[in-house]
């Protein structure tokens, strides 16, 4: 007759399938990634509101429906061309241990940034996100640069900790995406309710914006969204103002 003990085990197995073929190194990715990705993260995201403030005080942004517009349109004329790509390619060079290769793409993002305002961020959440890293054991990467993106940060723990890059993405425009939501809540102002509505209508974008972010060519990156600089430039002088410039 078996032992209590030895069957507790294969209980435990049965509920646990495929721990010893790599599960646990997964869940544990997982768990990494839901760090990252989280507001809790302290790397400033939500003192940002990305122009979006700006388009609140033009009356552009003005209910839940104009703000889930606003917001789908910069994902996919703004961080699907240039963001999402570069953060591709950000993660494969920190993978292959090619610091010069990632270092290019940094420049070349910081340099994409549509107003000075945009570039600020970036390089301000970057310097948090590689600084707490290099606190957390790790150290490196993005964190012996004079500026780092908030991208570049982000693709290197990505790296470092083997996560997936397809869910490093999809959580990297989540982050995004619910960031954005989170100051049309506070900046229309909308209630809990419509933001997490918006937030639910702009997953579908969101997984479209991975797909497409995949697909795109060196020669084919850029993010053609003038209203964004416009409104972004504009906020850096708005009289009033709940997020950071």
């Amino acid at each position: 007759m078996r032992s209590d003990r030895t069957t507790s085990r294969i209980a435990s197995a049965a509920y646990a399938p495929g721990i010893e073929t790599g599960s646990s190194r997964r869940d544990l990715a997982l768990a990494r990634l839901l760090q990252l990705a989280s507001p809790a993260l302290p790397v400033g995201a939500y003192s940002y509101s990305q122009g979006l403030e700006a388009a609140v005080e033009a009356g552009i942004v003005r209910d839940a429906a104009s703000a889930e517009r606003w917001i789908t349109g910069v994902l996919e004329f703004s961080v699907a061309r240039m963001e999402a790509p570069v953060f591709l390619r950000l993660c494969d060079a920190w993978r292959a241990g090619d610091a010069a290769k990632a270092a290019h793409w940094n420049a070349l993002f910081l340099a994409s940034r549509e107003s000075a305002e945009l570039r600020a961020e970036s390089a301000q959440m970057g310097y948090s996100l590689a600084r707490l890293l290099g606190e957390i054991g790790l150290g490196g990467g993005p964190g012996a640069w004079e500026e780092a993106s908030f991208p570049a940060a982000f693709a290197y723990a990505t790296a470092r900790w083997e996560i997936d890059v397809r869910d490093a993405l999809i959580a990297y425009l989540w982050a995004w995406t619910e960031n954005q939501v989170m100051a049309a809540v506070k900046a229309v102002p909308l209630g809990q309710t419509d933001g997490q509505k918006v937030l639910l209508a702009l997953g579908e974008a969101i997984t479209s914006v991975a797909r497409r972010a995949g697909t795109l060519a060196d020669d084919e990156l850029g993010n053609y969204a003038p209203g964004l600089a416009l409104l972004s430039a504009r906020h850096e002088t708005q009289y009033s103002r709940l997020f950071r410039s």
